[in-house]
């Protein structure tokens, strides 16, 4: 993690940092790392945590106590966004409709509370499942970035464990954490979820499979791929 913020430059002096915290694995973990940054970090900045409830009514009592000893600051957001999900798509799978809810509330409360950056606990693996989900279904290259200026919420987006697999987060879990299980009935049955498996199928055969298809993003000076305009701009390539 702290390399990923040393060279993407995530976190400056004085900012103020949101973090989405869905209670899953992921952002708690990120959550405490956070906080332990921050007490070693020469950069001072502040860490304030959002939830989005999108039940309207679930119990983060544990959660609350954790985050009070941590002393970071708790915000609950209450919505009906999956009420909303069930009466609009009457079963279809609203996961992309419910994550653009959701990062709306959480980029408008953070705006509110004066945040300039907001926090994502998306790891290594969700980068290259994004990248696989982009090749087959849209046939191009692409995933997310590990920082991206929203010029329309003047937020920046950081993602500090682009560089963190799943398997480590995993091993590093403590009773204290407080995860509260995903209640949504898409759960494990996404899209993503099916190159998960791919995923996992081929790194049973090569087993530093996500290793390489990792390092092989982030080595942008690497790249060599069939660009017309460079080829056809390089004389040593045009065809007479």
């Amino acid at each position: 993690m702290h390399q990923a913020i040393k060279d993407y430059k995530m976190i400056k002096e004085g900012d103020k940092i949101a973090i989405g915290l869905s209670c899953g694995k992921d952002s708690l973990t990120l959550l405490r790392a956070l906080s332990i940054y921050k007490k070693h970090s020469v950069n001072k900045f502040e860490i304030i945590a959002i939830t989005i409830d999108i039940f309207g009514n679930t119990d983060y009592t544990k959660v609350e106590e954790f985050c009070k000893k941590i002393n970071i600051e708790l915000v609950i957001i209450r919505t009906n966004i999956n009420e909303t999900m069930l009466n609009k798509l009457q079963g279809k799978n609203p996961c992309s409709l419910c994550a653009n809810l959701r990062r709306g509330h959480l980029y408008s409360k953070a705006k509110e509370l004066g945040c300039n950056k907001v926090a994502l606990g998306h790891h290594a693996d969700d980068l290259i499942e994004t990248f696989f989900m982009s090749m087959f279904k849209e046939n191009r290259l692409n995933t997310f970035w590990p920082i991206l200026y929203l010029s329309r919420q003047e937020l920046y987006v950081i993602r500090p464990f682009v560089y963190v697999f799943e398997n480590q987060i995993t091993s590093s879990l403590t009773d204290e954490l407080p995860i509260i299980k995903n209640s949504c009935l898409f759960d494990k049955k996404t899209y993503r979820e099916s190159i998960k498996n791919i995923i996992t199928d081929l790194t049973t055969k090569v087993p530093e499979f996500k290793y390489h298809v990792l390092e092989s993003l982030i080595q942008t000076n690497r790249y060599n791929l069939l660009d017309k305009s460079k080829l056809l701009s390089d004389s040593t390539n045009n065809p007479k």
